[in-house]
C-alpha cells in the first residue's frame, strides 16, 4: 500500500462505517429482537472492517462470561478459550471498561495460555472494545483479525462507534429478562399464597381453627414432612388429606 492510497482506503472505511451505523439507526426494537440487533452489530463489524476479521459480543453476568453472538467460529474459540481461562482480552475490557488491544497475538506478553491458543487458532491480532451496561452486566465487542497489527486508528475509531448500539441492545435484551423473571416469580408467588390460603380455610373449617393456627399448622407439617409449605398446601386442598401420608 502506497502513501497515496492510504488516504482513500481510510475514506473508504470511514464511509461504510457511516453507512453501516445509518443502518443501525434505522432499527427499531419494536420491529427486531435484542438478539437480532447485536448479530447485526457484530455482521456490520464484520463488514467495516478491514482484512480478514470476525466479530463477537461477550457479555459477563456477576461474572459468568458467555458469547450472546458471533459472526465465525474463530471468534466463537477465541473467546470461549479466554473463558476457560478465565482471562483474556475480551474480559479484560469487559471487566476494566478498558479498550484492549492484541497487536500481534504470538508475541503477546499478557495472558500467554491463551495468546498462543488464540495463534494457533489463527487469530494474529484482536480488538476489544467495551460498553458499559450495568454493575452486574459487563460487554465487550471483540474483532479478531487473521493478521498481525490489523488495527489502525481509523478501525479503533469505527469499533467504538458500533459499542453503544450493541451496549443499548444487550441493555434492553437484560431488562426485559429481569421483568419477565419477576413477572415470573411474582406470578408464582401469588399462585402460592392463594393455595395456602385455600388450605388454611379447610383447617379453619375442619378444625374450628383460627387462621393463625391453620398456619401454624401447615407450616409444622412442611418442617415435619421435610416439604415445601405449597406442596403441603396444594395436597390439602386437592386430596383433603393433612398432613400427607408421604
Amino acid at each position: 500500500m502506497t502513501a497515496q492510497e492510504r488516504p482513500d482506503d481510510h475514506r473508504t472505511q470511514a464511509h461504510r462505517a457511516d453507512q453501516a451505523l445509518e443502518q443501525l439507526g434505522r432499527l427499531s426494537f419494536a420491529e427486531h429482537s435484542s438478539q437480532s440487533v447485536l448479530q447485526k452489530v457484530a455482521d456490520l463489524t464484520k463488514d467495516v472492517m478491514p482484512g480478514s476479521i470476525e466479530a463477537s459480543v461477550s457479555v459477563v453476568v456477576n461474572d459468568k462470561p458467555s458469547t450472546a453472538v458471533y459472526t465465525g467460529q474463530l471468534a466463537l474459540d477465541c473467546d470461549e478459550s479466554q473463558y476457560g481461562h478465565g482471562y483474556g482480552p475480551c474480559l479484560h475490557a469487559a471487566r476494566t471498561g478498558e479498550v484492549t488491544e492484541v497487536p500481534d497475538a504470538r508475541i503477546e506478553p499478557r495472558w500467554a495460555d491463551y495468546a498462543r491458543s488464540a495463534a494457533e487458532r489463527g487469530s494474529l491480532s484482536s480488538l476489544s472494545v467495551p460498553l458499559p451496561v450495568s454493575q452486574h452486566v459487563r460487554v465487550a465487542l471483540n474483532i479478531y483479525s487473521r493478521e498481525p497489527h490489523a488495527f489502525d486508528e481509523d478501525s479503533r475509531s469505527a469499533a467504538a462507534r458500533f459499542a453503544p448500539y450493541a451496549a443499548v441492545a444487550i441493555a434492553n435484551m437484560h431488562q426485559y429478562q429481569s421483568a419477565k423473571a419477576e413477572a415470573s416469580n411474582l406470578q408464582v408467588a401469588l399462585q402460592s399464597r392463594a393455595v395456602i390460603d385455600q388450605a388454611k380455610g379447610v383447617l379453619m373449617e375442619r378444625h374450628k381453627l383460627t387462621a393463625d393456627r391453620a398456619f401454624q399448622a401447615l407450616t409444622q407439617a412442611s418442617m415435619t414432612k421435610n416439604r415445601k409449605l405449597r406442596d403441603i398446601a396444594e395436597h390439602l386442598v386437592h386430596t383433603g388429606e393433612f398432613p400427607p401420608a408421604h
